[in-house]
């Protein structure tokens, strides 16, 4: 599995970040502020459950768990899901309601902005950080057919969050700014709950993607027609008859090849074809760790 020094700088980031802007909300009670603290906490979150099912992946297989622990990332990327979407955006929902429901008067509003301001450039780095590691995978596709196709949810889940933190932020410069404005406090309460909404958004695409992959994504269609294609060059096969796949982790596939092979084969030549055959897909894809190659008739 490729470095993930990305999630660590955005876990430190958002530590701070959220520290920064629950100050800042202490100090002129902006309940967007709250929101977009809570939002950090939650990210801040994420980052270690990302980091444990990043850690607990890297198990080797045992007894217990013959095919390994890939999908430990997949599990835990599911749980950060829905912690986002039940923690940060309905906690936020609640804030926004609040404050509709008892306007509160804002204290100095310069602590807000200068926050809002440390927390943008930081936000900045973090995603460049985790834009960078998202483009190191890329297939040339469009952003959003990456982030559907991708089997490595601990790059997307961190960068869909730094993106819907610099959203986040942009929305509540806005309410506190209007509110300053327009001396109605009602538009400070209408940011906390339109960032909760944005964060509901993001933890149902992220739900999505992260249920398929913990589910079980087969390999893509190019990727099988060229393992076929070297199967069938080998002189010992007829045909796959079926065939099934399975990632089970970002850099970690299972393919089963139900195999037809000439009639006159001996036990041992079978058993030779197959183990060729295996090494042969292996050199060409390392993602694939398991091969079951299944005589039939």
């Amino acid at each position: 599995m490729k470095s993930k020094l990305f999630i660590y700088i955005s876990l430190v980031v958002d530590i701070s970040i959220a520290i920064s802007k629950f100050v800042a909300a202490g100090f002129t009670g902006s309940s967007s502020m709250v929101s977009e603290g809570v939002h950090s906490v939650i990210d801040a979150i994420s980052q270690v459950m990302l980091i444990w099912g990043i850690r607990m992946s890297r198990k080797k297989a045992d007894s217990d768990r013959p095919f390994g622990y890939g999908k430990e990332l997949y599990f835990w990327s599911f749980i950060v899901s829905l912690v986002i979407f039940i923690l940060g955006g309905c906690i936020s929902l609640y804030e926004g309601l609040e404050r509709l429901r008892a306007p509160a008067s804002y204290g100095n509003p310069n602590w807000n902005y200068a926050i809002l301001g440390v927390a943008f450039i930081f936000t900045s780095v973090s995603m460049f950080s985790a834009f960078k590691a998202f483009n190191k995978q890329r297939r040339h596709e469009s952003f959003w057919k990456e982030v559907l196709e991708s089997k490595d949810p601990s790059t997307f889940i961190v960068l869909l969050g730094d993106v819907g933190d610099m959203i986040g932020l942009i929305i509540a410069f806005l309410g506190i700014l209007l509110g300053r404005l327009y001396h109605n406090p009602y538009y400070d309460g209408i940011a906390s709950m339109i960032i909760g909404a944005v964060m509901i958004t993001i933890s149902g695409l992220l739900v999505r993607e992260s249920k398929s992959l913990l589910m079980g994504e087969t390999i893509a269609r190019k990727t099988l027609r060229k393992i076929m294609k070297l199967t069938h060059e080998d002189s010992s096969v007829i045909k796959i008859k079926r065939h099934f796949s399975m990632y089970m982790g970002p850099d970690e596939i299972l393919i089963q090849l139900n195999t037809v092979f000439k009639d006159d084969l001996t036990t041992t030549q079978i058993t030779d074809a197959i183990e060729r055959i295996t090494k042969l897909i292996k050199t060409e894809f390392p993602r694939i760790k398991q091969i079951f190659i299944e005589p039939v008739k």
